[in-house]
């Protein structure tokens, strides 16, 4: 897309993604606070004839894009040939206006019928809260602006990754997800205490817990899906669980049919990595037509759990084998409570790796293996 020419003093916006801006002209996209852009220097002249936007209305929010309308008085509509956003991430609000700023603070677009969408993944971040104004402008013929005064600010959420973008990040982890390893059991290491709390007030169960904030910002299971955490993943040549363990020096275990089988149904999750060479994969079990099943179906892609590129449950020999991917590491979430008695509860010979600890980690936003063409 061509990026037309803009009056002194507004720059135009560096992006490569302008096939991103669909329904959004952009003529420029200038960092800088609102109260100084009206200067002589900026090409900006008031008129006060020009109508103020009011009754400002977002909706259709995704995680990268929302649609904006409002209302304005209608005689001088004729003469309006732009709209001025203003765009902030609420949290940079009162930030020092000379530190640099995580989004443009102001879009320029040509002023067409509303509501208008507003669509870029270089200034939109999922899951975030922005704060937005709207002035109306007149392009004059010397290339200066004249403008009405700012509406009200409104604030708004961008909203989670859909299942398209999660799909995305499932067919890039797929690519790396390497050759399939049988396995026999799901694993759990935690405190000592963790285990006696079970045992004591628990009715011997673990329970669900509310998944941290680690991985994708995007993620619609974050601080949302509840569920028991279980690592898979074996060493290669020994085909047991390693002996180490960023989570605690005792370890549950249980067979691995007791929570995946025909009865389960399996979602894919995440795809993120730490700033490491290490990608991790998070999957979710949930027995089917359970709460968390609910949650997922409407959130996250199914796999087909006797044919998927990171954890399998198939027929084999009139028995069940079980399978998970080699190069991937595997956090795996099952939705409902997890009794102490299906398993053994034992102490680990290895080293407790608090390095590896993926507790509210975050993904690295740079990394062209796991990250989509979306806010991060």
């Amino acid at each position: 897309m061509e990026v037309p020419r803009v009056g002194l003093g507004i720059s135009s916006p560096v992006s490569p993604c302008e096939e991103m801006i669909k329904n959004l002209s952009l003529e420029a996209i200038q960092l800088c606070d609102r109260e100084g852009n009206k200067s002589q220097d900026s090409g900006i002249a008031e008129m006060e004839e020009l109508p103020v936007p009011q009754n400002i209305k977002i909706n259709n929010i995704t995680c990268d894009s929302f649609k904006i309308s409002w209302d304005m008085d209608s005689k001088a509509k004729e003469r309006i040939t732009h709209y001025f956003i203003d765009l902030n991430k609420k949290e940079n609000k009162n930030s020092n206006k000379f530190k640099h700023k995580d989004v443009p603070t102001k879009l320029v677009a040509k002023a067409v019928p509303l509501p208008m969408t507003v669509r870029g993944h270089w200034f939109l971040s999922p899951r975030t809260e922005y704060t937005v104004a709207v002035q109306t402008a007149s392009k004059q013929s010397d290339g200066d602006y004249a403008v009405s005064e700012w509406s009200e600010i409104i604030e708004f959420c961008t909203a989670d990754y859909s299942t398209v973008h999660l799909t995305q990040l499932l067919e890039k982890a797929e690519v790396i997800a390497g050759r399939m390893l049988k396995f026999d059991v799901f694993y759990r290491n935690q405190h000592k205490e963790y285990f006696d709390q079970a045992r004591e007030a628990q009715d011997n169960k673990m329970l669900p817990s509310v998944k941290d904030n680690s991985g994708s910002h995007g993620s619609p299971i974050s601080g949302k899906l509840e569920g028991v955490f279980f690592s898979c993943n074996t060493e290669f040549n020994t085909g047991k669980p390693a002996q180490d363990s960023p989570y605690g020096r005792y370890r549950f275990e249980i067979n691995a049919e007791a929570l995946f089988n025909p009865k389960t149904n399996l979602y894919f999750g995440d795809f993120y990595c730490m700033y490491t060479a290490y990608h991790y994969v998070i999957l979710v079990l949930a027995p089917d037509g359970s709460p968390g099943d609910h949650f997922c179906k409407q959130r996250l892609p199914a796999l087909d759990i006797a044919d998927n590129r990171f954890l399998t449950c198939a027929e084999e020999g009139g028995r069940l084998v079980f399978r998970h991917a080699q190069d991937v590491i595997l956090e795996v979430i099952y939705t409902d409570p997890v009794d102490l008695a299906l398993g053994t509860v034992a102490e680990i010979s290895g080293h407790q790796l608090m390095s590896l600890s993926t507790v509210n980690a975050k993904k690295d936003p740079s990394c062209k293996t796991c990250n989509i063409s979306v806010g991060r």
